[in-house]
């Protein structure tokens, strides 16, 4: 995939351009011999993974002439943390269920039997019962 990015003050400014888009945009300008307010940019595919309150973040950097992605993980913030807590209290699996804020999982007011059968929780009966699936 072909893209360019618009530079100012040396630095690359807002999002990278398809390079079909560049060149209806700009026709007047040789992508082979770009001017300094342009420059090939290189997308990267995100390679950090983040944990449970971290956040990643795409930055961009001059490599050569070329700019690339550089991706990294930061801490969320507390006000992030709350945000994504709530997000979850909001969605409950069942209204019985409780959510550990720390790990953001969901548990059952009893745990499931692990007798190697299938179940399914019952929110009326607030228990595990057998899980049968339907008949055709």
């Amino acid at each position: 995939m072909e893209l360019f990015i618009q530079i100012r003050n040396g630095q690359p400014f807002e999002h990278p351009i398809f390079g079909d888009n560049f060149r209806q945009a700009f026709p007047h300008i040789d992508v082979d011999n770009l001017p300094p307010e342009f420059a090939k940019f290189e997308r990267v595919p995100q390679n950090v993974m983040p944990e449970i309150f971290e956040m990643a973040e795409v930055r961009y950097e001059w490599f050569d002439s070329i700019v690339k992605d550089v991706w990294s993980v930061r801490p969320m913030t507390d006000q992030e943390k709350a945000d994504k807590v709530a997000q979850y209290r909001a969605n409950p699996p069942f209204p019985s269920w409780t959510l550990d804020e720390t790990a953001l999982t969901w548990s059952a007011p009893t745990p499931k039997p692990d007798d190697g059968q299938r179940y399914r929780w019952d929110e009326a009966t607030l228990s595990w019962v057998v899980f049968t699936p339907p008949t055709a």
